[in-house]
């Protein structure tokens, strides 16, 4: 059981805290106050690419000391920057661009921390993902962030056949020289959905190419993808779900009739008759009437 009150004096007299800080993912003005503050007051900054952060803070004259904290060296760091954080200095954890900890070696770190009661405190501001969701004009009441596709075309039919049968809109990144590739197996695999490629977020060069997997593909094919990609997939219709659940149900080849003398065999006939019509999803009445003209 771990219980955080992330602003308690008691909790930041114990430990430093972890605060995890979004920058900017392509426009400088998506930096929020808070944000700024935070880089300011800290005692240290970890960072994926020190050289990067430091045009970041720079611009905005930021002076704090700052390490470098990647997938490379994320187990000797992680562990000296929880020894600080455990003796008192607050840090701040920042990715390249968005918020730190998605698809992103911050995980292991705020992992770490929660195991040693240490506060984990998100400064909330600009993430790629969401932003393509909330323009690309699919729902957005349920989605799945799915990360990166495996590279090689075996492992990524296999990934898109994990997702293919989710309801949820589907999100993820995807390098403009892959995009292609991804695209074909993506209307393979799950069909000629309505699809979103956003590229460059909030640069100048910002764009949304909308419409079909198979619109999207002849729009590539005329115009070579520029910049990173974030692709937003519609989710499986309702309707095409249930048909592919029934067209896989042991019982599918099997009329009504057949479907409940196979249950008689173990039970009853009326039970037998409530679990055929859960089968198919159909009122009981409706079911006996069937089955006793």
């Amino acid at each position: 059981m771990n219980i955080q009150k992330s602003f308690s004096e008691a909790a930041q007299r114990l430990t430093g805290s972890l605060y995890l800080v979004a920058t900017p993912i392509g426009n400088l003005e998506d930096m929020t106050f808070r944000a700024v503050r935070t880089l300011k007051e800290v005692q240290l900054i970890a960072a994926e690419d020190t050289r990067q952060t430091r045009k970041l803070l720079t611009h905005f004259e930021i002076s704090t000391r700052t390490v470098s904290y990647h997938e490379h060296n994320k187990r000797a760091s992680g562990s000296e920057l929880i020894r600080l954080l455990l003796e008192g200095q607050s840090i701040a954890l920042v990715s390249d661009a968005g918020l730190p900890a998605i698809s992103d070696p911050g995980a292991d770190l705020v992992k770490e921390a929660v195991e040693n009661q240490i506060p984990v405190i998100p400064v909330p501001g600009a993430n790629a993902a969401l932003s393509a969701l909330i323009m690309s004009g699919i729902p957005t009441e349920r989605f799945l962030f799915a990360g990166f596709p495996p590279r090689d075309r075996k492992s990524l039919m296999k990934w898109l056949g994990d997702v293919k049968g989710r309801k949820e809109t589907l999100l993820f990144y995807e390098s403009p020289h892959r995009i292609g590739k991804t695209l074909d197996a993506l209307l393979e695999c799950l069909g000629n959905r309505s699809i979103a490629c956003i590229r460059e977020l909030t640069k100048r060069h910002e764009e949304a190419v909308r419409g079909h997997i198979s619109e999207c593909i002849e729009w590539f094919a005329d115009n070579p993808p520029l910049g990173e990609f974030c692709i937003v997939v519609e989710g499986i219709d309702e309707a095409v779900s249930q048909k592919q659940a029934l067209e896989g149900a042991w019982w599918s080849e099997l009329d009504l009739a057949a479907h409940v003398a196979h249950y008689e065999e173990q039970y009853d006939r009326k039970e037998a008759i409530k679990k055929a019509a859960l089968d198919r999803g159909l009122p009981k009445r409706d079911v006996y009437n069937e089955v006793n003209r």
